[in-house]
């Protein structure tokens, strides 16, 4: 009877609205938007809410509502994913608010590219934007929304009341439509979604800190990922000087060497459409990054003796290819030479190539950069203390394990912790306290594969020592 009672009552709240009311509601497209070029990237839309957003209230109340289906990792709520929690903020960095119809809300840049650090256990958590968010989980927040909009008791009852108890202006009109139109679509989209994505029940796990970039992108275009069993599970980068990378080719695999085209298909990978995409925020933060630089190694850890030993075993052993102007820097080192795990290269096939590069047809910014590569981009090292752990999969841990023969790399750690290790140059990835917050990264399964790059390996200790530190001041 109630729910008989409900469909004239929708119809009459809306009939009795004034029409300014009903036009905020059908046509309102807000994003958030911050002055301040830092908060604005925390926090600043991307236009990644109308794709893959969620009705902001909805998500709210998800942890508290359902933490049967949270990470089991130390920290509350979002934090329970590596999601950075500011003090006196409501919403994790990362995520970011737009008025459409109801309240969206959405990821931006700063989700997987603001990393945490910490000099001891019990030491301040140091957070550091345009970093790799080595210590976030991706793949286990997504699988979080899918499990709390399946869940049976993800009802109008548990729901609504939950909702006004953090939102005292969740009004009579608000209610309604989310009882009788709001959760009940996010219900089915959510369904959508998942379905979409059990392509990723069949892969390793991507664990903390990592993202398959373009196998998402098949699902958009409509490929047979029942047919497609590639792997493109790779490690967040950085965003530090941007400017230097102009004209270089990126992503790992070198494919496209526009950074401003990089930029846009990583929008579109965080849920953007090609219509939301939203370009005046979009060039702030291209903007801000053109020059970011990253904070330095601290100087007190650094021996500065063992450091000038170690600048002319650079230039002799990697300056080629990762200083900033090397002869090589930049280019794509083919996979016969590098040795590394092949499975990012595969996956980005020529179909997807070419689909890419139809993207934003008729626009200004349409692609036509993206390339097919056999093999993976030498970078610049800048910040590399900050990149940690190594290689375009994050199969090493530390600079001193990559130094080393694949006998001397860990077959198996944890990713995500971010207490760090100074002296061999990444996070502490054993021991109890990496083992309890951290993700067990298995290097024997496809695509986790920790060879190749065995540049330097044959290095006296104390050639390896003295490189180390001077990569330190990079």
């Amino acid at each position: 009877m109630r729910r008989m009672m409900a469909a004239p009552l929708v119809i009459a709240v809306f009939s009795l609205m004034p029409a300014v009311r009903a036009a905020t509601l059908t046509d309102q497209n807000k994003p958030e938007v911050h002055a301040d070029i830092l908060e604005h990237f925390k926090y600043g839309s991307i236009g990644a809410e109308e794709r893959a957003g969620i009705p902001l209230w909805i998500w709210a109340v998800l942890p508290d509502l359902f933490p049967q289906h949270l990470p089991q990792r130390p920290g509350s709520g979002w934090e329970r994913f590596g999601l950075v929690m500011e003090p006196g903020k409501a919403r994790p960095i990362g995520t970011s608010r737009r008025e459409r119809q109801i309240p969206m809300l959405g990821l931006n840049c700063a989700v997987c590219h603001t990393g945490t650090l910490r000099e001891t256990p019990g030491g301040p958590r140091r957070v550091i934007l345009g970093m790799p968010a080595h210590q976030f989980d991706l793949q286990s927040y997504e699988r979080f929304i899918f499990a709390c909009l399946s869940d049976p008791s993800f009802t109008a009852d548990r729901v609504l009341p939950a909702i006004e108890r953090i939102n005292p202006d969740f009004g009579f009109l608000e209610k309604t439509i989310y009882r009788f139109v709001v959760l009940s679509r996010t219900r089915e989209q959510g369904a959508r979604l998942a379905a979409s994505f059990r392509w990723m029940d069949d892969r390793p796990d991507w664990g903390r800190g990592r993202v398959d970039t373009f196998n998402p992108y098949k699902v958009l275009f409509g490929f047979n990922m029942a047919a497609d069993h590639s792997i493109g599970t790779a490690d967040l980068p950085p965003l530090f000087n941007q400017k230097v990378r102009d004209g270089l080719y990126l992503h790992w695999d070198g494919n496209n060497d526009l950074v401003t085209e990089r930029n846009k298909s990583a929008a579109i990978g965080a849920g953007a459409s090609e219509t939301s995409l939203d370009l005046e925020s979009m060039k702030r933060i291209e903007d801000w990054i053109w020059e970011l630089k990253p904070p330095p190694f601290p100087p007190d850890r650094i021996d500065k003796r063992k450091a000038a030993a170690g600048k002319p075993i650079y230039d002799r052993h990697c300056a080629d290819c990762h200083a900033i102007g090397g002869k090589h820097t930049g280019e794509v080192i083919p996979l016969a030479e590098v040795e590394t795990d092949a499975e990012r290269v595969i996956s980005f096939t020529a179909e997807l190539t070419a689909r890419m590069n139809r993207l934003g047809a008729g626009q200004p910014w349409a692609f036509s950069h993206f390339r097919k590569t056999d093999g993976y981009a030498a970078m610049p090292l800048d910040g590399v203390w900050l990149r940690a752990p190594y290689l375009h999969n994050g199969s090493v841990p530390t600079l001193r394990a990559l130094l080393s023969r694949l006998e001397g790399r860990p077959a198996v750690f944890w990713r995500g912790y971010d207490v760090y290790d100074f002296t061999n140059v990444g996070f502490v990835s054993s021991g109890p306290e990496a083992e309890r917050e951290g993700f067990r990264f298995n290097t024997s399964a496809r695509g986790n594969g920790r060879a190749g790059h065995f540049y330097g390996t044959a290095l006296r200790p104390d050639e390896k020592d003295a490189l180390i530190e001077y990569l330190k001041t990079l």
